[in-house]
């Protein structure tokens, strides 16, 4: 058997490391560069829902989720001012992990496969190279030229009890949204995307922004709650518009490639979705049965199939959800639309 070409990844986060585990199952040689750590808090709603986890078990990774402390998240409730949509089962229960658990988990399950990966080490070179594909997060937009979202994210200590009426609670306002979700450890993710307006609140302390306005019902459940000091973390300069794949010349998958509106609750299941796209791919381009410009190419088609028309979907969504229309009469029949809430789930899953 003639050797196989190596394939360099640059970033471990979900898209990088699971798109590792699925090229070390073929016996690819992969080198992942991570400029961070292993354990560390990013920000992230912290469930997958959706397509994610049927990639993760086919992957042989979902059951190591569970063991993990996962725990399943049925229902889900949007709030908005004082309109608030029923309590709904989603169809398929999603999977609730923290981010510290999980990565750590991709982390050793990719160095048990003979991985090599390479942690507080940052990709340097510019160069677009074959066999290296970008899978580095999130891509900011310069302050200077938009400075519209952020996120920010902490936990809920579990000696602080939320009273939460759905395992999922979405709170919005025309300022951005906050998710509130339980995740193993008897904490409470809290992460909320915000955007800078003339006119509006600037940014303060990241705890309250993460309460919500007084008065508000997430203030309500976070008023007195104390968040874990070292959960603390945030990113600004969140670049929401979506973006092809076929238009990049590099080769890119998860966030990297494009980042949907966290509102969907869908942005994690996309990274494993475009980590699985690429293995197969790959896996032919390092036997040498594909050039480096064909596996480019078909991991880009895969990719636009899957998520254009999902994209699309929600940024229709995310337009809507922060519209100060959301606020009145309107508002309440649209939350209340068990139609409107069927079609939105659907599209954008």
């Amino acid at each position: 058997m003639s050797q196989r070409k190596p394939i360099t990844i640059i970033g471990g986060g979900l898209a990088g490391l699971t798109l590792g585990i699925g090229l070390r199952q073929r016996e690819v040689p992969v080198t992942i560069w991570e400029a961070g750590r292993y354990p560390r808090h990013r920000v992230c709603g912290e469930f997958i829902s959706g397509n994610g986890q049927a990639v993760l078990e086919r992957l042989g990774l979902l059951a190591r989720f569970e063991q993990a402390g996962a725990v399943h998240a049925r229902t889900v409730m949007f709030v908005c001012g004082t309109n608030r949509s029923p309590v709904r089962q989603l169809a398929t229960p999603a999977l609730c992990l923290s981010r510290l658990a999980m990565d750590a988990l991709l982390a050793e399950s990719f160095q048990q496969l003979g991985g090599e990966l390479l942690v507080n080490t940052r990709w340097i070179s510019g160069e677009i190279r074959e066999g290296v594909v970008q899978a580095a997060g999130r891509r900011t937009q310069a302050a200077e030229k938009n400075p519209r979202w952020f996120g920010v994210k902490a936990h809920v200590s579990r000696t602080s009890p939320v009273n939460l009426e759905a395992d999922l609670e979405m709170h919005l306002s025309p300022d951005g949204y906050i998710g509130v979700n339980r995740i193993n450890g008897g904490e409470v993710n809290v992460c909320g995307l915000f955007r800078v307006r003339q006119g509006n609140r600037q940014p303060g302390s990241k705890p309250d922004w993460l309460r919500g306005e007084v008065g508000s019902l997430l203030h309500e459940r976070l008023g007195p709650s104390e968040f874990v000091p070292d959960s603390f973390c945030s990113v600004a300069g969140l670049q929401l518009k979506p973006q092809r794949a076929a238009a990049k010349k590099e080769c890119c998958i998860g966030d990297t490639l494009t980042m949907t509106p966290p509102v969907t609750g869908n942005g994690m299941s996309m990274a494993f979705e475009s980590a699985e796209m690429a293995v197969e791919p790959l896996a032919t381009y390092s036997q040498g049965k594909l050039n480096w410009t064909q596996a480019r190419q078909q991991i880009a088609r895969r990719c636009d199939a899957a998520f254009s028309r999902r994209l699309a979907w929600a940024r229709f969504l995310q337009w809507m959800m922060i519209s100060p229309a959301l606020q009145g009469r309107l508002g309440s029949m649209l939350l209340r639309s068990d139609w409107l809430w069927r079609l939105m789930f659907t599209q954008t899953r």
